[in-house]
């Protein structure tokens, strides 16, 4: 599987997710953004790789490497499909409801992992997290695994494709998969629509800060994906804020510095400028007070100025970007 094509790999990720179901192309082209004819190759190649069969009604299954993924569910698995298929898979809502805060972190031994790996379904999200990372689980995967599917009771579908936008983004890091999926948990991200629907929008944000800075050849990196996401996530700042923010490190210093933008957002959210207007509104004050301080300083004792507010000084930040 390692040497397949990366979009025949989500063909046959689905067709492991729905292996109970009858299953239509044109459904699978539409959850995948395929066409009906780049089902049919991907079909035809693990039919030749001899890991699916088609059966006699028409319709493929998976076979050999799937066998262990196809024991009958437990009566827990059983409770937990009926939970998740009451609450559906709508759309994003504006303001999703948060779940209860996570219970303190169980560790799961290895008589634990076995009781696990009897459901069926766990055992295929194992299997599936092991393909998408490219090698075997450690205990540690497992571990984190377990505490989102048994302990938050978060639904396998969903882990499943926080390990697939993780590994999409070059987060390998179970630890990072692990914040992720506890962040979406905190916000009710409980369906895979929902997750869709806000990882589109934020990929959204990070696209307007590459583009910017200008940089139209690559993602982000790690690092600066952390920045991204504390920008808009932590701060809480608007996407026209932080472009905004992206537009003066530019104009300031000629090139692109995902520090020097932090400082101006920072200092932004230190004085609570949440729009640009309030912004606008600083900046106007700083111009005011610029020829004030510009002005000889009397003869005599100490002295010093007070401010109704913090200033940011622009000039020392470039000073400071250019040592």
């Amino acid at each position: 599987m390692a040497s397949a094509n990366g979009e025949y790999v989500k063909v046959y990720l689905y067709m492991l997710r729905h292996r109970n179901e009858p299953v239509e192309l044109s459904a699978i082209a539409d959850a995948l953004n395929h066409t009906e004819a780049d089902v049919r190759r991907a079909l035809a190649y693990w039919q030749r790789m001899g890991v699916l069969e088609e059966t006699e009604e028409g319709s493929r299954q998976a076979s050999r490497e799937t066998a262990a993924a196809r024991q009958p569910r437990t009566p827990a698995a059983a409770k937990a499909e009926e939970s998740r298929s009451r609450r559906g898979s709508s759309s994003l809502p504006e303001a999703p409801q948060a779940m209860e805060q996570p219970q303190a972190r169980k560790n799961y031994g290895k008589a634990d992992l076995e009781r696990l790996q009897a459901d069926g379904e766990f055992s295929q999200l194992l299997y599936v997290a092991g393909q998408y990372m490219g090698r075997l689980l450690k205990p540690q995967d497992a571990d984190m695994l377990a505490y989102l599917y048994d302990s938050l009771h978060m639904s396998s579908d969903v882990i499943e494709y926080v390990i697939e936008y993780c590994v999409q983004n070059r987060h390998n890091s179970i630890r990072y998969m692990e914040k992720v999926a506890l962040s979406w948990h905190e916000k009710g991200i409980d369906t895979v629509a929902k997750a869709k629907a806000w990882t589109e929008h934020f990929n959204q944000d990070a696209f307007a800060v590459m583009k910017a800075f200008g940089i139209n050849d690559r993602r982000p990196g790690n690092t600066e994906w952390d920045v991204i996401e504390k920008w808009y996530k932590t701060w809480g700042f608007s996407r026209q804020m932080v472009v905004e923010a992206c537009n003066r490190t530019m104009e300031a210093i000629h090139k692109p510095s995902f520090q020097y933008a932090d400082r101006i957002l920072e200092e932004w959210h230190k004085n609570s400028l949440r729009t640009v207007e309030d912004v606008a509104g600083a900046d106007g004050k700083r111009k005011k007070q610029a020829p004030r301080d510009q002005e000889p300083r009397k003869k005599g004792g100490n002295q010093f100025r007070n401010f109704e507010e913090r200033q940011i000084d622009y000039d020392a930040m470039v000073m400071e970007q250019w040592q």
